[in-house]
């Protein structure tokens, strides 16, 4: 005991003080490292995401998010990693290990697209916007949590890296790509000063048809100038044919499917338009994602950020893509391929938009407030929605809704 407390007098002042404090602090950083690779939909959510949301902007953290997938600071085990034979899906003849989605507008410019397709736990990974020439976007700020509302709004209006940058990130990725990695889509915007609005597609056809999986038409962004009329019958038949044209001069062996991302906010005869086009072949679209960013603003919203101008993703946008997707598979009479977004945090969000016509689904506001482990939430959830209703597979259950009495069996 004396000999103890010699030693103790010989250490310099405040050293046992700093040691305690190394050893607490080494201690906390490697828990908290292990609660995020492991996972933990708790620690998440009731730790991690509440001090994201109180000391960091959004357009800060997403740039962080972004960085930490491209870095592998996914979930490495747990529930994101778990597949189940309930969600395999095979779409276009191409097999899809489940068809929970990463919506566009999350890693824009292909940053992280090796760690989200191998690691994360999804069944497509879809980057961009994409624009031909590179861009910086709308002045800041441009992104706007709705914490009380589980909403985000965002005028980014397609900051891009451009055409070049970008394809070298997708084709470094598809070099070492496994098939059992997720599907990669790439969205396709244009320019903001732009005046041919054909051309800009086209570019972005080029470049990356030969890389992806799927490309999207994205005229539905409600920040860039003009894009949204481009969905109007006379002006989206023009573009479906350019685009159509393109992609037949490449003669691919393995052709990317083609979809159109169209917005919530269209009134029944623009749907009922759409529709008409979608479901000519001359057109060339395999398929619609159903839905963009929304521009009204629900009487329920609570957020101070409520009135701020941009498009309004998450939560209050849920109910209102659903019912879009409702519409056009009953339009499309459930011949074209949905892909549902907007507003899916859980499984009963992802089923809901199964139910009403989505084959696949897409997130990503949601990791915004659950952060990455909200993937294998909605997986897990789904399944079990799925086994509830009898359904052997999730392919079974899309647009049950619209069967008599919304039964298993058509």
């Amino acid at each position: 005991m004396y000999k103890g407390r010699y030693i103790y007098q010989k250490l310099p002042p405040g050293q046992i003080t700093k040691s305690t404090v190394i050893v607490l602090t080494s201690g906390l950083v490697g828990y908290t490292f292990l609660e995020l690779l492991g996972g933990s939909e708790n620690f998440y959510n009731k730790g991690a995401m509440p001090l994201v949301h109180r000391f960091i902007d959004g357009e800060k953290s997403h740039r962080w998010a972004v960085r930490a997938a491209s870095w592998g600071l996914l979930p490495r085990w747990g529930w994101n990693r778990k597949e189940y034979p309930e969600l395999h899906c095979v779409l276009f003849g191409r097999d899809i290990k489940n068809p929970v989605g990463l919506a566009a507008g999350f890693d824009k410019n292909g940053d992280a697209i090796e760690s989200l397709a191998e690691v994360s736990g999804l069944g497509m990974v879809e980057i961009g916007s994409v624009t031909p020439i590179p861009q910086p976007g709308n002045n800041r700020p441009r992104v706007f949590r709705l914490l009380e509302d589980e909403g985000v709004i965002n005028r980014y209006g397609f900051n891009s890296d451009g055409v070049g940058r970008v394809q070298q990130r997708v084709r470094t990725a598809r070099d070492s790509w496994r098939s059992d990695w997720a599907l990669l889509g790439v969205n396709l915007g244009k320019n903001k000063m732009s005046e041919d609005a054909l051309h800009d597609y086209e570019i972005g056809i080029n470049y990356f048809a030969p890389h992806c999986d799927y490309l999207v038409l994205n005229i539905s962004s409600p920040n860039t100038p003009g894009l949204r009329s481009m969905q109007k019958k006379s002006d989206l038949e023009k573009l479906l044919l350019h685009a159509k044209k393109a992609l037949d001069l490449h003669q691919l062996e393995k052709r990317p499917q083609m979809f159109l991302k169209i917005a919530p906010d269209l009134i029944e005869s623009e749907l009922k338009d759409i529709a008409q086009v979608v479901s000519n072949p001359k057109f060339g679209i395999d398929g619609l994602i159903i839905s963009n960013t929304t521009i009204s603003r629900p009487t329920s919203l609570r957020s101070e950020n409520k009135d701020e101008s941009g498009g309004l993703s998450g939560k209050p946008v849920g109910h209102l893509s659903t019912e879009c997707i409702r519409t056009m598979y009953k339009l499309t009479e459930g011949k074209v391929v949905i892909i549902g977004c907007g507003g899916i945090a859980s499984g009963q969000d992802a089923y809901d938009k199964i139910r009403a016509g989505a084959s696949l689904v897409q997130l990503y506001t949601a990791i915004v407030f659950q952060g990455f482990p909200v993937i294998g939430k909605v997986k897990r959830e789904l399944v079990q929605l799925l086994r509830r209703d009898g359904f052997a597979n999730v392919s079974e259950a899309v647009g049950a809704d619209h069967r008599s009495g919304g039964s298993k069996n058509p």
